[in-house]
């Protein structure tokens, strides 16, 4: 009787991936100490003004700008999304329209003609066009400060790349839960928010926060208006000081913790969405069970026996 021989286990080798790890490794070490011990990035003036008051006000006002741009531009975007959906041809055509022209528009574009807007109308009304009628007449210059201007540009151009976002998660949801949602009788408003949307989040969230992210960067674009955010804050100090590097060091870290932190609040949303969608999945695979206390009553089938 023969002994069955022992099979040894050799794991598999790799030795390209190790060759890739020690160059990479390699390349991290030496930008690490060009970065670290290279005098001439300065990081005691980096050191110095990480905190400073000053600097923390200009973060601030970024913080501020990013967010009431994002309540905004979500609400405004979400509108237009729904007009691009609908079936009138004149809501369609005017949403698309707005989409067309805003982000065919620069940024920097868009807050320029604003902060100018006084130049080419002295006045802003609220009336029925083509009469008379008026119940509201506003300086323009008072309406539209450097604070309110930066918050109108950016809602402007951040809602055309939202509505897009937006109208495309709508667009990845089955066309069949429209009709089944149709079919339960519920009202349009409620079909949208109780069934069609919980779906679309899955495919709206990356993108969405992409694009908060990238309005988080682009609240630097405001330094047009002479308005004392984050970036502008840092290019005055650097004008009065001459240290450009350690201080562009300070708005690009303070601009990672931004993007970080939204990126952590991203990651923490979609858990929750694929948890609470794994809850649902499980709770409609889960047998229902028969109360012990009531008996279960069994049917039984009727014999048809052929009449002589």
């Amino acid at each position: 009787m023969h002994t069955p021989s022992t099979i040894k286990v050799v794991p598999a080798r790799y030795p390209l991936r190790t060759l890739g790890a020690i160059i990479a490794l390699f390349v991290l070490a030496v930008v690490i100490q060009s970065v670290a011990f290279n005098p001439r990035w300065e990081w005691r003036v980096f050191a110095r003004w990480f905190f400073d008051p000053v600097i923390l006000e200009g973060l601030a006002q970024t913080l501020l700008l990013t967010l009431i741009g994002t309540v905004l531009s979500v609400v405004i975007g979400g509108m237009l999304a729904l007009a691009r959906l609908s079936s009138s041809w004149l809501l369609n055509s005017l949403a698309w329209s707005y989409i067309w022209l805003f982000r065919s528009l620069p940024l920097i574009v868009v807050l320029i003609i604003l902060y100018n807007f006084s130049y080419l109308y002295d006045t802003l009304s609220i009336g029925i066009p083509f009469t008379q009628i008026q119940w509201g007449s506003y300086q323009t210059i008072n309406v539209l400060g450097q604070f309110s201007t930066a918050v109108v540009g950016l809602t402007l151009v951040q809602s055309a790349y939202t509505a897009e976002i937006i109208r495309g998660g709508f667009l990845g949801v089955d066309h069949g839960q429209y009709e089944a949602a149709a079919a339960l009788g519920l009202p349009a408003w409620r079909r949208t928010l109780r069934i069609i949307l919980p779906q679309a989040l899955r495919t709206i969230l990356p993108s969405g926060f992409n694009e908060i992210i990238s309005l988080a960067k682009g609240t630097a674009m405001v330094y047009v208006l002479a308005m004392p955010e984050l970036f502008y804050t840092i290019q005055m100090i650097y004008n009065r000081t001459q240290e450009v590097i350690p201080l562009l060091m300070v708005g690009a870290v303070w601009y990672l913790v931004i993007t970080s932190v939204l990126s952590l609040i991203q990651h923490l949303v979609e858990r929750w969405l694929a948890r609470s969608e794994r809850r649902s999945a499980i709770n409609q695979q889960t047998p229902a069970r028969h109360p012990s206390h009531q008996p279960v009553l069994h049917t039984q089938e009727a014999a048809h026996v052929p009449l002589p």
